[in-house]
C-alpha cells in the first residue's frame, strides 16, 4: 500500500501542473477539449490524492512500522481514534491532508461551475492546482510520508503526550479546512484579475467559499483554545503564542473582507481593497501553515522544524509578488463607482471596521515576528509577553464591538439625525443600565465599564433588530407570534445569520473580557487534612490514589470542595507519566457552570506526601463555548442556499452588463 501511496502522489503532482497549465491554455485559445482535459486531470487528481490517503491511514490503523511516519506518531497502545488522528500529528502526513483536501474542493469547484462562471472557472481551477501543485512536491520530494525504514521495530514511538487528547481528533483538522478553504475565494479573486471581471461575479461565486473558510478557521480557533484550557494546565484558553496568533489573523482580515464586500456588491465601491484583502488573507494562511508545520517561530504548539517552512516563505512571496502585479495592472478598472457620501453611514461603519480588523490583524503579526527580527539583527532575542497584546489589542476589539452594535442603526448612504437617535435609544438605556449595575456593585475598573456596556450595546442593537423584523411580520403578514421569528430569519437569511453571529461574538467577548479581568488563582503545598483558599471555595487534600493503565502511571490528588462555606463534593487533579516517552503531564480537574469554572493543576507529588496545588477560579468562561456555538448557528444559516442567489449568480454577467449600459445612458 505504501508504495501504492507513493505512485499515486507522484501522478497527482504531474496532473495538477498539467491541470495548472492547460486550463489557462484553454481559457486563452478558447479550445473547449482542452478545457475538458484540464477537468479530467483536476478529477484524476482527486481520486489520486484520495488513494495516497487512503494507504497513510491503512498503514496507520494497521500499525506498519516499516513506514518512517507510522513508527514515529503511532504505537501498539494508542487508542483507534488517536491512531487515525496520526494522519495529521506530524508534518509529511498533515501536508498529504492539506493537498488531499485542496483537491477535493477543486472538485467541488468544478460541480458548482457546470453551468455558471464559464469566464471565471478555468482561471480558478488553474490557480488552486498551482497550488496544488507546490503542496504535492513538497510531500513528494521532501516530506514523503511513506518512507520506509531501513529496519522495522516492533513498535512506535506514538504520539507527543499533549497529542493524546481527543482535542486532537477535531482541533486540526478544523482549522486546516480553513486555512485549505481560503485558497478558493483567493483563486476567485486572482480568476478575476487574469480575466479582468473584476464586477461581482467573483465574490458571489466566492461567498460561500469564504463563510465555509471562516467560519471552520473561527471554529479551529475555539477548540483550540478549549483544548490548551483543558490540557496545558497553565489556567487559560489563549496564551498569544506565535501558533495561536497565526490561525487568528487570517480570521481577522477574513472577518474584514467579509464586510466589505457588502459595499462592493451594494454601492460598488472598495473594489481595490476587497482584493487586497483577501491576497493578505490568503498569505496569512499560508503563513499559518508555515509556523505551525514549518516550526519558522518557536512555539508550544509547532510540532516540525526543518526547511518547509522557509519554502512556504518562498511560496507567501510568490504569492505576494505575483498577485500584487496583476493588482497594480488592473488599477485602473477597480475604482469605485460612487464615493463616501456621508460619514455618518452603514457604508463608513464598514470601512472603519476595516480598518479596525485589519489594525488589529497587523498589531497581532509585528508582535509575533517581532522576536524572530530582534534575533536577526542582534545576538538574542526580545520576547514579546501577552501584556502586550493585551494593551494593544484590547481598545482595538472595544472599538470593533462598538462598531458592531453601531451598524445595524445606521442606514446606507446618509443616515438622518432623527433615525439614529430613536433607533440607538433602546441600546444607549441598555448599556448605560448596565454600567450603572456595574458601578452599584462595587467595579470601579475603567475597562469594565467600558467593556461590559458596550456588549450591551451590541446585544440590544441586535436584539432590537429582530423584534422590529418580528413586528413587521406579524402586521403587515399576518404570521403568529410564534412562527414570525424563524420566518423572518429565513426571509433574509445572510442578514439574520449575520446578527446571530454578533450575537455569539459578543458572548464570547464576554467570557474573555471576564476571564482577563476577573479570574483569581491561588497555589500552595499542602499535607493531607491541609486547605487552599480561592475565590469563594475552600480545596482540603484528602490524599493520593495510585493508578496504572497498558501505558500511563497516575497520580490523582484527592480535594474535598467547599463553596462559601457549604460542602460542594470533590475534585480530583492528575498527574500522568507516559512510560513510553517518559514524560510527564498535568491532568487538570475542572468543574465548569455557567457563572464560573473551579480549574485545579496537580504541579508536584513529594516523597513525604505532600502535594503542590494551584487553583483558579475563572468567571463566565463557559459562555466562551457557548457563543461559538452561536456563531456557528448563524453561519449555518447565512450559509443556507437561496433560489434567489442562485438565479442573481446564474444571470450576474448579463445583469452587470445592462447596469453599465444604463449608466452610460
Amino acid at each position: 500500500m505504501a508504495d501504492v501511496g507513493y505512485v499515486a502522489l507522484s501522478i497527482a503532482f504531474v496532473l495538477a501542473v498539467y491541470a495548472a497549465i492547460i486550463s489557462l491554455i484553454a481559457v486563452r485559445s478558447g479550445q473547449g477539449d482542452l478545457w475538458l482535459s484540464a477537468r479530467n486531470a483536476v478529477w484524476a487528481a482527486v481520486a489520486l490524492t484520495s488513494v495516497a490517503s487512503a494507504a497513510l491511514v491503512y498503514a496507520l490503523v494497521t500499525r506498519d512500522f516499516s513506514l518512517r511516519y507510522v513508527a514515529e506518531y503511532t504505537s501498539r497502545d494508542l487508542s483507534m481514534p488517536l491512531t487515525v488522528s496520526a494522519w495529521w500529528a506530524g508534518q509529511a502526513g498533515s501536508l498529504l491532508l492539506w493537498s488531499w483536501l485542496l483537491a477535493v474542493f477543486a472538485g467541488v469547484v468544478l460541480i458548482q461551475n457546470r453551468r455558471q462562471n464559464k469566464e471565471l472557472t478555468p482561471y480558478t481551477i488553474a490557480v488552486i492546482m498551482a497550488v496544488l501543485a507546490f503542496f504535492l512536491g513538497i510531500v513528494i520530494f521532501a516530506d514523503n510520508p511513506f518512507e520506509k525504514l531501513p529496519a522495522t521495530p516492533a513498535d512506535g514511538l506514538g504520539l507527543n503526550p499533549l497529542l493524546q487528547n481527543k482535542g486532537m481528533l477535531y482541533h486540526p483538522p478544523t482549522l486546516y479546512l480553513g486555512y485549505v478553504g481560503f485558497t478558493v475565494p483567493y483563486a476567485y479573486a486572482m480568476a478575476a484579475l487574469m480575466s479582468g471581471r473584476l464586477g461581482n461575479e467573483w465574490i458571489h461565486a466566492s461567498r460561500r467559499w469564504t463563510l465555509f473558510a471562516w467560519v471552520f478557521l473561527g471554529a479551529g480557533n475555539l477548540l483550540g483554545a478549549q483544548w490548551a484550557y483543558t490540557v496545558l494546565g497553565w489556567g487559560g484558553f489563549w496564551g498569544w503564542d506565535a501558533v495561536e496568533n497565526a490561525s487568528l489573523m487570517p480570521w481577522l482580515t477574513g472577518t474584514a473582507f467579509l464586510h466589505s464586500v457588502m459595499m462592493q456588491q451594494r454601492r460598488g465601491m472598495l473594489k481595490f481593497w476587497n482584493l487586497a484583502l483577501i491576497i493578505v488573507t490568503f498569505s496569512l494562511c499560508l503563513f499559518g501553515t508555515a509556523v505551525t508545520r514549518g516550526g519558522i517561530l518557536s512555539s508550544v504548539h509547532a510540532f516540525s522544524t526543518g526547511p518547509l517552512g522557509w519554502a512556504l516563505v518562498g511560496l507567501i512571496g510568490a504569492v505576494l509578488l505575483a498577485s500584487l502585479w496583476l493588482l497594480w495592472r488592473r488599477m485602473p478598472a477597480l475604482r469605485s463607482e460612487h464615493e463616501l457620501d456621508s460619514f455618518v453611514s452603514r457604508e463608513s461603519s464598514f470601512l472603519f471596521n476595516n480598518l479596525i480588523l485589519v489594525g488589529a490583524a497587523f498589531a497581532i503579526f509585528w508582535g509575533t515576528i517581532f522576536p524572530w527580527l530582534s534575533r536577526a539583527v542582534q545576538a538574542g532575542s526580545i520576547t514579546v509577553e501577552p501584556a502586550f497584546y493585551n494593551r494593544v489589542t484590547g481598545p482595538i476589539f472595544l472599538a470593533m464591538i462598538v462598531l458592531m452594535g453601531l451598524c445595524p442603526l445606521i442606514g446606507w448612504r446618509k443616515a438622518s439625525r432623527e433615525n439614529l437617535v430613536r433607533s440607538a435609544l433602546i441600546p444607549v438605556a441598555a448599556a448605560l443600565a448596565v454600567a450603572a449595575l456595574l458601578y452599584g456593585q462595587g467595579v470601579r475598573s475603567p475597562p469594565a465599564l467600558l467593556a461590559f456596556p458596550a456588549m450591551a450595546f451590541v446585544a440590544a442593537a441586535g436584539l432590537q433588530e429582530f423584534y422590529r423584523g418580528v413586528r413587521v411580520r406579524v402586521r403587515g403578514h399576518g404570521d403568529s407570534p410564534l412562527w414570525a421569528l424563524p420566518r423572518l430569519v429565513w426571509s433574509n437569511k445572510p442578514r439574520y445569520g449575520g446578527q446571530i453571529v454578533h450575537l455569539g461574538l459578543i458572548l464570547i467577548a464576554m467570557g474573555v473580557a471576564s476571564y482577563f479581568m476577573y479570574s483569581t488563582d491561588a497555589s500552595g503545598v499542602l499535607a493531607p487534612g491541609e486547605s487552599l483558599s480561592v475565590g469563594g471555595y475552600e480545596l482540603t487534600f484528602n490524599g493520593i490514589e495510585q493508578r496504572s493503565t497498558e501505558s500511563r502511571d497516575i497520580v490523582a490528588a484527592n480535594l474535598a470542595v467547599t463553596r462559601d462555606g457549604e460542602p460542594d463534593g470533590t475534585i480530583a487533579p492528575e498527574m500522568v507519566l507516559f512510560r513510553n516517552q517518559q514524560s510527564v503531564m498535568a491532568d487538570i480537574g475542572l468543574r465548569s457552570g455557567l457563572r464560573e469554572d473551579l480549574y485545579v493543576v496537580l504541579n508536584s507529588v513529594g516523597e513525604d506526601g505532600r502535594v503542590g496545588i494551584q487553583a483558579f477560579v475563572n468567571p463566565l468562561v463557559t459562555w466562551i463555548w457557548i457563543g461559538g456555538g452561536v456563531m456557528l448557528a448563524g453561519t449555518a444559516i447565512a450559509f443556507w442556499p437561496d433560489r434567489r442567489e442562485r438565479r442573481v449568480a446564474l444571470h450576474l454577467p448579463e445583469m452587470e452588463l445592462r447596469a453599465l449600459e444604463a449608466s452610460r445612458a
